[in-house]
């Protein structure tokens, strides 16, 4: 990858993908008694969720997600609904997907969902998190917190670093994004928000880096 007009460099792009591949935990896959899909900005959610319902991962799906100020234009009636719908365009049955159409964060993806599973009588051992590609970590983290009795498990659409630049179509904002995502895995622990994680010093120098190069319009006062 060259600069161009948004001006992503190359040595910025390889930091961003150090960041890439320590957000995604590589987790081997297996049947669960239910899958979560977080609501985001990003519809490949629901499609992957959709694809690894009819591989049999799971019976029961759950979709989460209010809306924020990035998706409220995308998704006016908010991310859990266009993701259901989604799901059932792609042929999921809609007896299988049950809806928590009000968090607003992860920690509350989690809590909600876990309302929303205990009111239809399901208590499950085992949970797939299904998330965007730069958000496992984070939400594995969240959800370990919030939900320390119940084996999670964490996917994401199986896109590469530049195909899913690509998709986004906005480079600098994914660049943001993974820094963003990055201190909220190094801050939130602090806060009681999630467990720790272990940062390799490779990724913690790329995210410094980035930091100073400006790509911080998603970053929270720690």
């Amino acid at each position: 990858m060259s600069n161009d007009q948004q001006g992503i460099t190359l040595e910025q792009w390889r930091q961003a993908k150090l960041i890439w591949n320590y957000h995604q935990m590589q987790h081997e896959l297996r049947p669960v008694d239910v899958a979560i899909g977080l609501g985001s900005h990003d519809l490949g959610v629901a499609a992957h969720a959709a694809e690894l319902y009819h591989s049999g991962l799971f019976p029961t799906l759950v979709f989460t997600g209010g809306n924020s100020p990035t998706t409220v234009k995308v998704f006016p009636r908010g991310e859990a609904v266009h993701f259901r719908e989604h799901a059932i365009d792609l042929g999921v049955p809609a007896g299988a997907i049950l809806l928590e159409p009000n968090a607003g964060n992860t920690g509350q993806n989690i809590t909600l969902s876990r309302e929303v599973l205990v009111a239809a009588g399901i208590a499950p051992t085992s949970v797939l998190l299904v998330s965007k590609p730069y958000m496992e970590r984070r939400s594995f983290a969240t959800a370990r917190k919030l939900w320390p009795d119940v084996e999670i498990l964490c996917t994401s659409e199986p896109l590469g670093f530049d195909d899913y630049l690509k998709s986004i179509g906005d480079e600098r904002l994914v660049l943001d994004m993974l820094v963003g995502d990055l201190q909220r895995v190094i801050e939130y622990p602090k806060l009681g928000f999630a467990i720790e994680q272990e940062v390799p010093e490779d990724a913690h120098a790329a995210y410094e880096s980035l930091i100073r190069d400006g790509f911080t319009s998603r970053l929270i006062n720690p």
